[in-house]
C-alpha cells in the first residue's frame, strides 16, 4: 500500500508542480492514514490489507478518528483533502475501481483574512534604519525595502544569494532553488538601498570571501528567519507601531497596497508566486476594506456602482 502512496507523491511533485511544503504535508497525512488502516478492524473482523478493501465507512471512521484527536478544523480539512486527492488519483489510474472518498465532505473552515498595516506605517518602518549609518542599519534598510517591494516569503528572502541580485537591470530572482521561481522588479528606492548595502554594509559584515548569502548577520553568516523576525520586531517597537507586525505582514501589505493602486489579481498572483489565483483572491477583500473612502459634496461614493 505504501507503493501507491509514493507513486502519488511523485505525481504531486513532478506532474502537479506542488510546493515542497505541500508534498511534505501530504506525505505526513497519508502516512497517518496508512497507520490508521494498519490498526483498523471492520465490524466483521476483517482487516484492511489492500486499497480496494477501503470502503466509505472506513474513510468515515478515519475522519472521526481525526476529530477525536482535537485537530483544528483547518488541519482536518487539509488531511481530508489529501485523502480525497489520493483516492481520486488511484481511481483515475485504475488502481481501484470505486473511490471510497468521493462523497466525503471536508470540514468548513473560516477563511483567514491576512493582517496588514497601513501604507503610512510601512513608510515609517522603512524609514527607521535610515536614521543610522552602520553596516547593520544599511543591511536592515535593504532587507526591509526588498521584503516590502517584492512581497517575498521569509524563506525566499533569507535564502537569497548575491548571484540572485542584478542591480544593473533592477531585478532580483525569488525562490531561485524552489518551484515558485520568479523575477521581481526593483524600484529606485530598493535599488539604492541594496546598492548601499552591497558597497558599504555587506563588505563590513562578510567574514568568508566565498560567502554567497546576500543578507548576513553580525557573524558574517546567512541571516536566519528568526534573525529577520527580531530585526522587524525591533524597528516596529522603535517607531511605535502598536499592531503586531511579522515578516509575513509586509508580504500581505505589499499585496493589498498593490491592488489598491490598480494592479490586477493576475499580476499580484505572479508577484507573490501563488500557484492558484484563488489564494490571491483573499487580498481583494482586504483591499476593498482598506481602500480610502471618496466623498463628493460630503457624501461617500461607491466606485463599484454603475
Amino acid at each position: 500500500m505504501q507503493e501507491e502512496v509514493q507513486r502519488y507523491l511523485l505525481s504531486l511533485d513532478v506532474e502537479e508542480d506542488a510546493s515542497d511544503n505541500t508534498v511534505a504535508a501530504y506525505r505526513n497525512d497519508l502516512t497517518q492514514l496508512l497507520t490508521f488502516l494498519m490498526h483498523y478492524t471492520a465490524p466483521d473482523g476483517q482487516q484492511v490489507k489492500s486499497w480496494d478493501q477501503v470502503t466509505p465507512a472506513v474513510i468515515q471512521n478515519y475522519v472521526f478518528h481525526l476529530k477525536d484527536r482535537d485537530y483544528a478544523s483547518s488541519t482536518v480539512a487539509r488531511k481530508v483533502a489529501a485523502v480525497k486527492s489520493f483516492f481520486e488519483f488511484m481511481r483515475m489510474h485504475g488502481i481501484i475501481e470505486k473511490d471510497p472518498a468521493a462523497l466525503l465532505e471536508s470540514p468548513k473552515v473560516k477563511k483567514h483574512i491576512p493582517h496588514t498595516i497601513s501604507h503610512e506605517d510601512v513608510e515609517r518602518l522603512l524609514a527607521a534604519p535610515k536614521r543610522q549609518e552602520t553596516p547593520q542599519a544599511w543591511r536592515d534598510s535593504a532587507l526591509l525595502e526588498t521584503l516590502y517591494a517584492t512581497g517575498m516569503r521569509v524563506t525566499e528572502l533569507v535564502n537569497l544569494n548575491i548571484t540572485d541580485l542584478d542591480l544593473e537591470t533592477g531585478r532580483i530572482v525569488c525562490g531561485a532553488d524552489g518551484k515558485r521561481r520568479r523575477v521581481a522588479p526593483l524600484d529606485a528606492a530598493v535599488q539604492e538601498a541594496l546598492r548601499v548595502y552591497m558597497e558599504r554594509g555587506r563588505t563590513a559584515l562578510v567574514v568568508r570571501t566565498n560567502e554567497q548569502a546576500l543578507f548576513l548577520n553580525h557573524r558574517g553568516q546567512r541571516l536566519t528567519r528568526q534573525g529577520l523576525w527580531l530585526i522587524i520586531k525591533r524597528y516596529v517597537k522603535e517607531v511605535d507601531i502598536r499592531e503586531q507586525v511579522t515578516p509575513h505582514t509586509l508580504r500581505h501589505s505589499f499585496a493589498t497596497h498593490l491592488l489598491n493602486t490598480g494592479a490586477g489579481l493576475r499580476e499580484v498572483q505572479q508577484r507573490l508566486g501563488h500557484a492558484s489565483l484563488s489564494t490571491t483572491q483573499v487580498y481583494k477583500q482586504v483591499a476593498e476594506e482598506s481602500a480610502p473612502e471618496i466623498e463628493i459634496d460630503g457624501k461617500p461614493v461607491n466606485l463599484d456602482e454603475d
